[in-house]
């Protein structure tokens, strides 16, 4: 006969008030991400063309990538040691804050035809990026250990909305801009600046408790109880163990915890491996695609159907993460990846092969991503969590970033059919590496 000592104790993320409070702030998260999405999905489409009318020079049309691109990388790390300090609803809420900013200043690089504005603009524009991405770790930061991939990829699925939406905002901004006496392209910068202005509101007024700090309180054993919530009552401002983290979860000790351990170490080669296939794939293929005679509907729809493999069908990834484990959904992945490159380096103009191809890529970065991200929030010290997140995007950023620029130069050298080889061979290291876990084990 069992004695109470023989009942395993109900884990926190359990218990009745931390699941209410994950489920409202997964809510709220894909909630912000919808809208905050549209707005980033505008510096998309719209982004190019005007740094192209601002700056009446091509050049500045891939320069306006660039340092969105560069914006997203530039606060992966401040972003999340802001997070560290004060929560993810400050560093989450800041962030599309930042954004707005920087639509703002967009806005006025129209009107202005300033360039430097047109740049820094930009570049804080980009931070709405690195908070969309870092916003898929508040989702795990009080989820089960069961369900922590899937609520991860609910906040990840919500992408697909503001995707899809965001880049058809050229013809109502410009409505928009007349009505208000603004240059054409300027319009729908005033839509994603309301957009990104509305996911900090969102974020910043309904996301109470913060997730990350609700955490950190269960995870103190000497913390003392709340006598009115039942919930363990907060030390300080940022729940607890504020020294601690502040002492702990420096970068370099986030560093340091992923060269010691593998798993951790594996979900990073894992994450940045895939984000720099995805862009450098990603890229080019629009531009093969016009060497070969097809036209932008074609070439839009192929895109469509690669936003639709990243983000669409993620929960089905996440719960299949959580079901088989998260380094066999990434192992899948990488197979999705070879089968990708396949299809499209043999493809020759096929626009089947193209856009099976495409599809495939995304959906690559899909199982990659989520059992990734689930698998580093599982593998790390809460105290080190966010600063290893962080650091974790930055190098993805980075590195794509990289990637993407040298695509161009090898396929003008060799052809698509040689950048998709060497995309297939970027994917060898995280299988070899997932060989050696196996064997280690």
């Amino acid at each position: 006969m069992s004695t109470p000592q023989d009942i395993a104790p109900t884990p926190w993320q359990e218990q009745d008030r931390v699941r209410a409070v994950q489920k409202r702030t997964v809510r709220i998260l894909s909630a912000a991400q919808i809208v905050g999405g549209v707005g980033v999905g505008v510096s998309v489409s719209v982004g190019p063309l005007l740094a192209e009318s601002v700056a009446q020079s091509e050049t500045y049309a891939g320069l306006a990538r660039t340092a969105t691109t560069a914006g997203a990388a530039l606060v992966g790390i401040p972003l999340a040691l802001l997070a560290q300090r004060r929560g993810r609803r400050t560093s989450l809420g800041a962030g599309w804050l930042v954004a707005a900013a920087g639509g703002g200043l967009l806005i006025a690089s129209a009107v202005s035809r300033s360039i430097p504005l047109l740049i820094v603009g930009m570049l804080l524009f980009g931070v709405g990026s690195a908070t969309n991405q870092q916003s898929r770790y508040a989702a795990a930061d009080l989820a089960a250990p069961h369900r922590r991939a899937h609520a991860l990829s609910i906040v990840l699925w919500s992408t697909t909305i503001g995707s899809v939406i965001g880049p058809n905002l050229a013809d109502p901004g410009a409505a928009v801009a007349s009505a208000l006496h603004l240059p054409r392209l300027a319009g729908a910068f005033v839509l994603a600046t309301v957009c990104t202005a509305a996911a900090s509101a969102l974020l910043w007024g309904l996301m109470r408790p913060d997730p990350l700090t609700l955490s950190r309180r269960y995870q103190d054993a000497d913390a003392p109880v709340d006598k009115d919530t039942g919930i363990p009552a907060a030390q300080d401002e940022t729940g607890g163990q504020k020294k601690k983290d502040r002492q702990n979860g420096t970068v370099r000790a986030g560093l340091r915890h992923l060269r010691r351990t593998p798993q951790a170490a594996f979900a990073f080669v894992t994450i940045v491996v895939a984000h720099t296939v995805m862009a450098a794939v990603m890229t080019m293929t629009p531009v093969d695609m016009s060497e070969h005679g097809h036209g932008l509907t074609v070439v839009g729809v192929t895109i469509s159907g690669h936003l639709l493999g990243m983000y669409a069908f993620s929960p089905l990834v996440g719960r299949l993460s959580d079901r088989i484990g998260h380094m066999p959904t990434i192992v899948a992945g990488q197979t999705v990846f070879l089968v990708s490159a396949a299809l499209s380096g043999m493809g020759h103009g096929s626009v089947g092969m193209m856009m099976a191809g495409l599809f495939l890529l995304g959906l690559g970065w899909s199982f990659s991503l989520v059992a990734g991200s689930a698998m580093l929030s599982e593998t790390t010290p809460l105290a080190l969590l966010p600063g290893v997140q962080g650091t974790t995007d930055t190098s993805m950023n980075v590195v794509a970033a990289v990637g993407a620029g040298l695509a161009g130069p090898l396929m003008g050298w060799a052809g698509f059919g040689a950048l998709n080889a060497v995309a297939a061979v970027l994917v060898l290291p995280v299988l070899a590496f997932w060989a050696v876990l196996v064997r280690a084990r």
